[in-house]
């Protein structure tokens, strides 16, 4: 018998694979992905150019021996193996987040947020798409705001404060419970999507007032425990 959630969650998945935020957010990761080849084809290069080098150099004082060319090949090797390792993407903490470069923040928590996608319910996932979208556009509106202004305090509250924790909340709740209705007649997978609308809300209002350089408006806007207060998570 063929499971009627498993094909709504199909449809959802197909619907938001061809909406424009999710044909942004693949090519968001098509490129992270590009970046992340070119990096480690890089310190390849130079892994081999630096064997060469020091191989060639030990040619002019002595005659290389095959046991000297196959030392050289497991040098190039365990290079190869701990660039391997080196490049290899690690998962960002919360820790880490908070403590990255005000311009760098976007697109650390987005990758955060990918990592966390498997474990949301299908209907944040549209939500996740729309959010990247205006994080990457976020982006380029923090390259000149200053870390100490509060304007830049408010929007570390709300991508390294308030949103972790919303999703951190939901995960908190046992996987069986997450469809149950609580005493305030709703779920926590309804709560979460609902507390996703509104960073996604503020994260739009944040980018259009950082555009229009409002950094003060920004600084005395409403604050985002509402978050909490709404979606029921964070208690």
């Amino acid at each position: 018998m063929i499971d009627g959630n498993l094909i709504l969650d199909r449809a959802e998945e197909l619907i938001r694979r061809v909406s424009p935020e999710g044909r942004a957010r693949a090519r968001r990761l098509r490129e992270r992905r590009r970046r992340a080849a070119r990096k480690m084809f890089v310190r390849l290069l130079i892994v081999a150019a630096a064997v060469a080098a020091a191989t060639g150099a030990i040619g002019l004082v002595v005659v290389l021996t095959n046991a000297m060319l196959l030392l050289a090949i497991a040098v190039f090797v365990l290079g190869a193996l701990l660039v391997g390792r080196l490049s290899a993407e690690r998962e960002p903490t919360r820790e880490a987040i908070a403590r990255t470069d005000l311009r760098l923040l976007p697109q650390r928590i987005e990758e955060w947020l990918e990592r966390q996608r498997p474990a949301l319910p299908p209907p944040a996932a549209r939500i996740l798409d729309r959010i990247g979208t205006r994080l990457a556009a976020m982006s380029p509106q923090l390259e000149g705001l200053e870390a100490n202004r509060p304007a830049a305090a408010e929007v570390r509250k709300l991508l390294c404060e308030e949103l972790p924790e919303l999703v951190a909340g939901y995960q908190r709740v046992p996987e069986p419970l997450r469809g149950e209705e609580g005493s305030n007649g709703s779920t926590p997978d309804s709560q979460l999507v609902e507390g996703l609308e509104i960073i996604d809300s503020q994260i739009a209002r944040m980018t259009a007032q950082l555009a229009a350089g409002d950094l003060d408006l920004l600084a005395t806007s409403n604050r985002y425990l509402e978050l909490k207060y709404r979606s029921g998570l964070g208690e």
